[in-house]
């Protein structure tokens, strides 16, 4: 009993640093190194991160395209393209796409590049988005070309022609090729400017050139005239009898270059006005014969295969 008590003064008596923790963790009290007490943690009133200003929603972008000069509407053969702005040089990259005449998008706020393209032609507009419904208009410079071909006053049937637009370089004037394969009667959009066509008639030499003047707003149309005629190869015992089958036929120049071969009884071949020499090989022989395209002069040109 008397030694509990002596122990007991002692730790009233020692100066608190000198105290052992057990001490204060009696009495709730936590002390660091030094002694001295540490703040009791709070669980009433945690520190919070401060709040984060609301994100701006996101808008509609409405956008429609006119001809340049004429102002008139384009309804259709638009391709739209909606490119984000990232303003840092990369390549940009596509957040919207449409092919409606007048289009809307739904985008958050930021820097976007517009494009619309109408056939070869296009425009391109950078726009500002910044949480409010924008509507904006693209003028697209273009006009159109429209072509055809004829024999004479007889129009050429659309099957039989087809067409390839070029834009002159320096001196070529077919420097660069922007479409072949046009056929009669299609509507070719191209941005204003002047253009150098080539007209092919059949799959031979009868061939038109010309260069052509497209305008904003306006579709140019032309017909290209061809001195051609369509005659057909035969191979008979005597004029005017059944053609032989299987007969290789081949069309050369005076000067002996080749324009065209073809194999058959009556095969069809469309020519440029002027001389030509015809060879017709049939079971190992070789039969020739000159003859003379007329322009829309349309003729059976017969080989008769003499014997001997």
């Amino acid at each position: 009993m008397r030694t509990r008590l002596a122990a007991m003064a002692v730790a009233i008596l020692l100066p608190a640093h000198l105290l052992p923790a057990s001490a204060f963790a009696q009495q709730g009290v936590f002390q660091n190194r030094l002694g001295d007490p540490l703040p009791s943690p709070s669980i009433t009133s945690p520190t919070l991160p401060p709040s984060m200003p609301p994100a701006e929603p996101e808008a509609q972008l409405s956008l429609s395209a006119l001809l340049s000069g004429a102002g008139v509407p384009l309804r259709q053969g638009l391709a739209w393209r909606i490119y984000e702005d990232r303003g840092d040089g990369t390549r940009p990259s596509i957040v919207g796409r449409s092919t409606e005449a007048e289009p809307n998008f739904t985008l958050p706020p930021g820097a976007y590049v517009a494009t619309v393209t109408y056939g070869f032609a296009s425009a391109s507009k950078r726009i500002v988005m910044g949480g409010q419904p924008a509507t904006d208009t693209l003028r697209v410079a273009a006009g159109a070309l429209k072509l055809a071909g004829a024999v004479g006053d007889q129009k050429i049937p659309a099957a039989q022609v087809s067409f390839s637009v070029f834009v002159p370089v320096g001196t070529n004037s077919e420097g660069r090729l922007v479409r072949s394969g046009i056929k009669a009667g299609e509507i070719l959009r191209l941005p204003e400017g002047t253009y150098h066509v080539v007209s092919t008639y059949g799959e031979s030499n009868a061939i038109q050139r010309a260069d052509l003047r497209v305008e904003n707003g306006k579709v140019t149309e032309a017909t290209l005239n061809h001195r051609a005629a369509t005659v057909t190869l035969k191979l008979v015992a005597a004029p005017g009898a059944e053609a032989y089958a299987g007969t290789a036929f081949s069309v050369l120049t005076p000067g002996g270059d080749t324009i065209r071969e073809a194999i058959g009884a009556f095969p069809q071949v469309t020519l440029a006005e002027g001389d030509y020499v015809l060879i017709a090989r049939h079971d190992g022989q070789v039969y020739t014969r000159e003859f003379k395209v007329e322009s829309g002069l349309d003729r059976d040109i017969e080989v008769v295969a003499k014997a001997g």
